[in-house]
């Protein structure tokens, strides 16, 4: 949902954020001297180096070179500590020391890059993103926000500001934020945040193997009372920080590059469970039939029209007042993206049906009231088809408000590299966006204050091979963290 838009024509391009008569400045500026790095002209009217061969071409080799890095022969699946996973870990932090930074992995699979700053003891800025991908993934979603920040530090390294650093700065490309394997969101990032529960070890995927057993097959010895060792004090750390592609198309409708992000829908994920009788396809007449399946069709209908028109369907009170009703308008989706039967012929009445159900919205009342009326009518629905139903809550996630300072600096870091890159000095805003999809911020939220960037990727399409980022957008991308770290100096 976009939350502001700006009237502007600037890089208004679908394919390129500069414009035409700044390739000429452009052009010039890699046959001046550099003298300094600020991305501005100088009082000679010296232009300075904008380190696109590291935020450009180096990031955008390693975003495709770490795209390769596959369980899968033909698409891109990298799921929590399987060997893909663990070989692009190993990659990830073999950048970390190109950029001069300290590297480590964490008991939970978490890789790590940290510079201590002038001031090893103050509070450090995290930055981070996750490592891991959907099913038949793009090679932009996570891995875009872990390489931009190696790039941006390694320019300060190459510029011999990495060690000047006024506290503490680390990167951490976290193990699991999709939930693919175990269907548990956030395993690295809510480890950090100390959310995570001891529990959460002995969650088994499909093939029987524990989250324990899986880090345990990669030498990561964890255990309950070292999982509670992993959370980092919240003494320790000042704020956290993710670059992520936007995963919606509004970036490209506006013809900007970057875009600010003021908060992060919550979220629920459901199991539902639909048993019936199972049975001949061929002798059961249909007046006498339990059916799970098309209970649980008209189940999946009613949830579509509840989503869609809230109003409808939820009652006013004090619990659920008219401003939370209309705000679901707004920014409420919800998704039965799993389905699952038994014993799945074709020539059998279903004695089982499953399928899971995604809601999310930016009002966690109202995202509690959708759920409480979609339980009710199930319940309502599955007796008068006399099958039985159970509704279970796999995960949980409220909306989270960005740091309106953090957010502030973040805007105006993007507004730089803006200026940077084009040679233009402009009065455009930083357009502000909220965000459908779940981040680690979400869970980093519990530690720390959070801000995040959108970057825009076309089309709007992420979760899919044909996620894509403009290379000169991964360049504006780096270079706007490379601004804000430069507050820092």
């Amino acid at each position: 949902m976009l939350m502001a838009m700006p009237s502007s024509s600037f890089s208004r391009q679908s394919h390129t954020f500069l414009k035409p008569h700044a390739i000429f400045p452009l052009f010039l500026l890699f046959l001046c001297p550099v003298v300094a790095f600020s991305g501005s002209e100088n009082e000679v009217g010296i232009k300075y180096d904008l380190f696109p061969q590291i935020l450009k071409e180096e990031a955008v080799s390693r975003l495709y070179e770490l795209g390769k890095v596959s369980d899968a022969d033909n698409y891109l699946e990298r799921t929590f500590q399987s060997p893909a996973s663990v070989r692009a870990g190993n990659r990830i932090r073999s950048w970390m020391e190109d950029a001069g930074l300290r590297t480590w992995i964490d008991q939970m699979g978490n890789v790590h890059g940290r510079v201590e700053g002038i001031n090893p003891s103050g509070k450090a800025l995290l930055i981070g993103s996750h490592l891991d991908t959907v099913i038949d993934a793009g090679y932009f979603d996570g891995a875009l926000g872990i390489i931009t920040a190696i790039s941006a530090l390694k320019v300060l390294k190459t510029t011999g500001r990495l060690e000047k650093l006024s506290k503490p700065v680390e990167v951490i490309a976290f193990s699991d934020e999709e939930g693919v394997r175990f269907q548990s969101t956030f395993l690295g990032s809510a480890a950090i945040a100390g959310t995570l529960p001891v529990t959460t070890l002995h969650i088994h995927d499909k093939g029987g193997v524990t989250v324990q057993s899986a880090l345990r097959k990669n030498s990561l010895d964890i255990t309950e009372e070292n999982l509670l060792k992993l959370k980092y004090d919240q003494e320790s750390v000042s704020d956290y920080i993710e670059v992520h592609i936007e995963q919606g198309p509004v970036l490209e409708n506006l013809g900007l590059p970057l875009g600010l992000v003021k908060g992060i829908a919550g979220q629920t994920r459901l199991k539902v469970t639909v048993r019936g009788t199972q049975g001949h396809a061929g002798t059961v007449p249909m007046a006498m039939r339990q059916d799970p399946m098309v209970a649980s069709a008209e189940l999946i209908v009613l949830l579509e029209n509840l989503c869609k028109q809230p109003e409808y369907y939820l009652s006013y009170d004090d619990e659920c007042p008219t401003s939370t009703v209309k705000s679901l308008a707004g920014s409420l989706v919800c998704t039965v993206g799993e389905i699952s039967t038994w014993p799945s012929a074709s020539n059998v009445i279903p004695g089982q049906v499953k399928f899971t159900v995604d809601i999310r919205a930016m009002d966690d009342t109202g995202r509690e009231a959708i759920i409480y009326e979609f339980s009710n009518r199930m319940h309502q629905l599955c007796d008068k088809r006399n099958v039985f139903c159970v509704i279970e809550r796999k995960h949980d996630a409220n909306a989270v408000v960005c740091d309106p300072e953090l957010s502030s600096q973040l805007k105006s870091a993007a507004h730089t590299a803006f200026t940077r890159i084009t040679g233009e000095t402009t009065d455009d805003d930083v357009p502000v966006l909220m965000s459908g999809a779940g981040h680690d911020a979400m869970a980093m939220s519990r530690l720390t204050k959070v801000g995040m960037l959108f970057v825009r990727c076309r089309g709007g399409i992420s979760h899919s091979p044909e996620e894509h980022v403009l290379d000169d957008d991964v360049w504006a991308a780096g270079m706007a963290i490379v601004a804000f770290l430069e507050t820092l100096l």
